[in-house]
């Protein structure tokens, strides 16, 4: 595990810098990263997908735990640095990849079966990385993930809550949250002027709360949920009769709700991922009978 001192001198070294495009915020505390490992869950068969290796904080405490690790790492200076000095075990393969390019589809295929996730987050690739984790929920087991706190707190949020938004809904229609622990700036070089939160979201097997969901149309209750959270402070009505994403007329939306016995004036932090996919299923019905 290295130090902030040593990897500063490693960034020195080899004509490196953090770099804030990417979100570099490298872990240095070595009871941090095993502590993390431990809490993941992580069995001798596995085979992990680090996202962002950075120095190896976590890499080598999965390595020697797990059967292997698929290292992702955007950043070409520390790849040729891990190339240079060797410093990772055996059973890492270290891979050249932007992230949110990764091949969900391949990794599966590479890992024997449904992935499993472990990241120290770049706080600037959150959301899309969340979102795609979403939608690629039956390629994935697990995410244990390391996210700016508040980021973190959005993904448990009660409905009507200032936190509750597109995110809230769309993981709790597909995955089970659990927090696993706080960190404060003093644990990361360079510090991060935020604070930090450790959450495992758990796709497979499906969580009870997704398995109660109807049947819906996937892509048109991503669309209603979308677009209900774009203008926010707008009436569910106006909020979608106004989106270019649900052909839907208010008449159509207010029966709907009427139809589900909500007031048509309730907005759109106020229904539940249950009432979403009510409400889908009522406007895909409508859709196919004016079709």
């Amino acid at each position: 595990m290295l130090s902030a001192k040593k990897i500063k001198e490693i960034l020195q070294e080899q004509k490196l810098a953090p770099k804030k495009r990417f979100g570099q915020n490298f872990l240095i505390n070595k009871n941090i990263s095993e502590k993390i490992v431990k809490l993941a869950g992580i069995s001798p068969d596995d085979t992990i997908i680090e996202l962002g290796v950075g120095f190896g904080a976590l890499t080598s405490h999965l390595a020697g735990i797990c059967k292997k690790v698929i290292g992702l790492e955007i950043d070409s200076g520390i790849i040729r640095y891990h190339g240079a000095e060797g410093s990772l075990p055996e059973n890492v393969t270290l891979v050249h990849q932007d992230i949110l390019l990764a091949d969900f589809t391949k990794l599966a295929e590479e890992s024997g079966g449904r992935i499993k996730i472990i990241a120290n987050l770049p706080y600037s690739i959150s959301n899309p990385l969340l979102f795609k984790l979403t939608e690629h929920k039956d390629k994935i087991e697990w995410a244990v993930l390391m996210l700016q706190k508040e980021v973190a707190q959005r993904l448990t949020a009660a409905v009507g809550t200032k936190d509750y938004g597109i995110l809230s809904v769309r993981m709790a229609a597909c995955a089970s949250v659990k927090k696993l622990l706080d960190l404060g700036p003093q644990h990361f070089h360079p510090r991060p002027k935020v604070d930090s939160q450790v959450v495992k979201i758990i796709f497979f097997p499906e969580p009870e709360r997704a398995a109660t969901l109807p049947d819906y149309d996937k892509l048109l209750f991503k669309k209603i949920v979308d677009a209900a959270f774009q203008q926010r402070r707008k009436t569910l009505i106006n909020a979608l009769a106004a989106s270019d994403l649900v052909k839907a007329d208010k008449k159509t939306l207010e029966r709907s709700l009427e139809k589900m016995g909500l007031d048509t004036r309730i907005r759109g932090e106020r229904l539940s991922v249950e009432n979403f996919a009510a409400l889908t299923n009522i406007l895909q019905q409508k859709i196919k009978i004016d079709s």
